[in-house]
Formats: C-alpha cells, structure tokens, sequence
C-alpha cells in the first residue's frame, strides 16, 4: 500500500544562520531526487522551506508550476507534484523545516491542514490552507468549516495544546465533517499544534489519513515521564498492531537514545530508513510489526519540548 507522503526532507540553519542547509530525509527509490536536494541552500523566504522560515507558520505548495519551487525539474522526474513545509521554533529561535512531499497518483486521497485562530477575532478555529489530492468535495467542506474548542481534530488539540490522534473518524460524531470523511474514506487524524506566528495565532497542523492511501502505517505520540528524565508512550494507532498500550506497557525512551530521544534532546525532527539496527523499545516494536522506517516530529510549545510524534512505513 502506498503511504500519501512520498519524500520527507529536514533542513537546518547552518552556522551563520543565514540559510537552511540539508540535515536528513527519507526519499525511497527517489535518489536522483535526493541528489538535487543535498546540495541545496535556502535563504530566508527563498524556496519552499525559506518561505516556511519566513512565515513561521505551515506553508502548503499544492502545484510547483509558476510558483518560487527552486527544484521543479526534479520534482516532477520524481512524480512529485506537492509539498507541504513545517518550521519548528523554540521561541523566537528555527530548530528546523520539515518538508513533506506528495505523488501525483491520480488515487491520491488524504489531506494537510493548517487551522488558525486569532485571539479577540473569533471563537473558532478555521481552515487557512489544505491539501487533498482528488477529494475535491471534502475540501470544499473543510473550507467552510470552523471547530469550537474540544470540537473536531482541530479543536481537540487547540483546546489541550498537544498533539492528538484521532481514531474512527467515521463514526465520531465529534468531527462535524462526518458525511465527508464517510465519501472518501478518512479514516484517522493526527494533530499537532504549531508554534506560535508572529500575530500571536493559535495554529494547528491536521494530517488526515485515507484508507487507500494513508499518511503512515502507525503514529505513536511519547510525552516526558513524570520526572521527566524519559519519554513514554501517551497515545497511538497502528493498523497492523492495534494495542499499542499494551505493546509499549511501562516502556521508556531515554535521552538521545535512537531517534525519539534525538528529537526530544535536540528539538529537531528525525528520520531513520532502516529501524533493523535502531534502539529503543519503539523501534524494536515498529521492527516486529513489519515497520521498515520512521519520520520523528518533536512538538515544541512557548520554548519547550511537549511531546514527540512518530510516524512509521
């Protein structure tokens, strides 16, 4: 089975801080893709990932045609048509941009959101930008879709500023968007709640999965112990492994140990291509399941580390 997210790429300031240089990226069998990618610097507000520095915010790239994509060429060798990038503050200071990249399969069904609230503006959490691939029906519907707090996958996690995993999307009557994820198959969202912009806004990512082309094949949450000395396993979803609490029991991932605790030291996203050899009880567990490789977001609020969200292939 396809996942929707075909390449994930990290970029970092380099030393002078003046541009973003190549860190990491999962490509699979794109390497000529990779190969026009590493190279590559991006000044601030040039290309997709310095627009993303520049904003402080999500910035979706639904078509790389006449737009600032500084790698169009390549991307469409790839079969890549989309791109969505996340930048990742701690306060006022870029830890990274994460890129995530989107084939052009005409079954592409899914969807990248990024909702926003101003404080004194509304009560409501609205949509600012999406992607969806062929599902053009349930994008008109999440465009003209607001969340109260605790209300939807956005409002869930607007209310308790963390990250959530939202199972059973189909049946919830929670989400306000039933009938629409019932058409084309959204099975499961992960939210996660973004750095502030500079107006202050609350801001939320949704990744939505389908059930022909998910986002990813499992998506763990990990959330520093009471001591704060390891993080333990909070919440999950796995579609080849459905008791994830009981899988990860009393598990803890130590500081800087394999790429949750890199992420968490660091607060800079991790990718693995090869969980054979990687440590760490999440690892072994995603390696059991049949899991070859993982992508690791660390969620960072008001300067502080909140939580890790995993997601594997």
């Amino acid at each position: 089975m396809k996942t929707l997210i075909r390449v994930t790429e990290i970029w970092v300031p380099n030393k002078a801080r003046t541009h973003l240089e190549f860190f990491d990226g999962l490509y699979g069998e794109l390497g000529d893709f990779k190969g026009a990618s590493e190279t590559m610097l991006f000044a601030y507000d040039e290309g997709l990932p310095g627009k993303a520095w520049a904003a402080r915010r999500p910035v979706i790239l639904p078509r790389f045609e006449n737009s600032y994509f500084l790698r169009i060429d390549a991307a469409i060798k790839a079969g890549l048509t989309a791109a969505i990038a996340l930048p990742i503050f701690a306060g006022d200071y870029l830890q990274a941009v994460i890129v995530f990249f989107i084939g052009d399969d005409a079954e592409n069904v899914g969807g990248i959101e990024v909702w926003s609230n101003t404080p004194g503006e509304s009560p409501e959490i609205g949509m600012d930008d999406g992607y969806y691939g062929t599902a053009e029906t349930f994008e008109w519907t999440a465009r003209h879709t607001r969340f109260r707090p605790g209300f939807g996958l956005p409002g869930t996690v607007w209310q308790s500023g963390m990250p959530v995993i939202m199972q059973d999307l189909l049946s919830s009557k929670r989400t306000l968007r039933r009938d629409s994820d019932v058409r084309i198959g959204i099975s499961k969202g992960v939210g996660i709640p973004c750095s502030f912009d500079a107006a202050r806004q609350t801001v939320v990512m949704t990744f939505l999965s389908a059930l022909g082309t998910p986002i990813a094949r499992r998506f763990e949450i990990w959330v520093p112990d009471d001591e704060g000395k390891a993080l333990r396993f909070g919440a999950g979803d796995c579609d080849q492994q459905p008791h994830l609490a009981e899988c990860h029991g009393d598990a803890r991932i130590a500081p800087w140990e394999g790429a949750l605790g890199e992420a968490w030291q660091k607060g800079v996203p991790a990718v693995r291509s090869n969980l054979l050899f990687e440590p760490g009880a999440a690892a072994r567990a995603a390696t059991a399941a049949g899991l070859g490789a993982m992508v690791v977001l660390p969620v960072i609020q008001d300067g502080r580390f909140r939580a890790a969200v995993a997601w594997y292939f």
